[in-house]
């Protein structure tokens, strides 16, 4: 049987192992998703899922009780934020490769069919539509991942990152566009 939210969050917070173990057992898949997605290889990612726990662990005594989810929500903003670190710490954030921002620029100025609609991204499994986004650039998997599954604003992203809210802006735009072509070459061959 589960223990609820706030009995696991106290049992961690006092350090107990069976609380620890039940936090990894629940919640290590989800993290370990998340951290796939801001750096697109599995090895790395588990590292960072790691890691991730290794900070949850230490935090508990920062960490409020707010309602249901609210656990689930602290940790997952602290593993965004371990990620986030990573590819700071390894300057790949706003490095795009000059190949890789005229594609984009190219696909942005030359395709004007509109971006997929849900009925035809629907069609495509999610592990391939995850591995879509696991290709993309550093900085433009970052900010597509906050900006379109965490739900932060330009202003946000800029703050977390380090750049300007028109670059973030700017590579959502172009990580839009390379996934709406990779989906249109998918459908095409699906």
């Amino acid at each position: 049987m589960q223990m609820d939210e706030q009995i696991l969050a106290d049992g961690c917070r006092a350090g107990s192992d069976a609380a620890r173990k039940e936090l990894y057992d629940r919640y290590a898949g989800r993290l370990l998703a998340i951290c796939m997605r801001y750096v697109g290889e599995r090895a790395t990612a588990e590292d960072l899922m790691h890691d991730a726990f290794l900070k949850i662990f230490g935090a508990f005594d920062r960490f409020a009780y707010r309602g249901p989810g609210s656990l689930r929500a602290w940790i997952e903003r602290i593993t965004v934020n371990v990620a986030l670190e990573w590819l700071r710490s390894r300057n790949r954030l706003d490095s795009v490769s000059l190949d890789e921002g005229r594609t984009a620029a190219r696909l942005a100025e030359t395709e004007s069919e509109p971006e997929p609609g849900g009925a035809e991204v629907t069609k495509i499994p999610r592990e391939v539509l995850l591995r879509f986004v696991g290709e993309l650039p550093d900085g433009y998997r970052a900010v597509f991942n906050l900006y379109c599954i965490e739900g932060y604003s330009h202003r946000d992203i800029a703050r977390l990152l380090g750049i300007n809210e028109k670059s973030s802006s700017s590579q959502l735009s172009r990580a839009r566009s390379l996934l709406a072509h990779k989906v249109r070459e998918y459908l095409k061959t699906h």
